[in-house]
């Protein structure tokens, strides 16, 4: 076999015999003339071999896709609230976007770090991670509920925005990244 040759594209069925699949030389969008083409980019030139690439392959992803709006929304709360409410308004969607944003990046670290370990162990981190998140935002919430420079309600409004857009970024970014949920040992 020379070193340019096309991939083989044979499958191996139940049985142990070898089928050649018949190659399809039409292109999307002359098998289905109505439809618009589909461009969907794969996030990972090849699929992973091992849950620690996965969980790896995932936080990677997941900041990627993240990052951004995240910062967006804690930006545009900071503005508004600091329009709206003044200084305490500033402060408070300041306070509230950093420990929001903080937070988030946290879930990140958590996923790298525990990503060797066993599939279980990597779940009970996620799920241990998540309540110390909530526990923290809880303190801070707490902590700070007796200071009177900054608005309480512009920092826990900024703070559950960015949370929830982190979140919901992240699922858009697993959704994207088409990583198998599980994957043969």
């Amino acid at each position: 076999m020379s070193e340019h040759s096309e991939p083989d594209s044979r499958t191996t069925d139940v049985a142990g015999s070898q089928q050649v699949e018949p190659e399809d030389t039409a292109s999307p969008a002359e098998s289905r003339p109505n439809e618009p083409e589909e461009r969907e980019e794969p996030v990972l030139p090849t699929a992973p071999r091992t849950h620690a690439e996965s969980v790896l392959a995932l936080a990677q992803a997941m900041r990627r896709y993240a990052m951004i709006p995240g910062a967006v929304v804690a930006a545009l709360a900071v503005v508004v609230f600091g329009v709206v409410l003044g200084q305490p308004g500033l402060f408070g969607a300041l306070i509230g976007g950093v420990v929001g944003f903080g937070s988030s990046l946290g879930t990140l670290w958590l996923m790298r770090k525990s990503a060797a370990a066993h599939p279980y162990m990597a779940m009970a981190v996620a799920l241990g991670g998540f309540v110390g998140k909530l526990i923290l935002l809880l303190l801070v919430m707490m902590a700070l509920r007796e200071v009177t420079g900054i608005d309480h309600i512009a920092l826990s409004m900024t703070m559950l925005l960015t949370v929830m857009v982190w979140a919901g970024a992240e699922l858009v970014a697993f959704r994207k990244t088409k990583i198998p949920t599980i994957i043969p040992s």
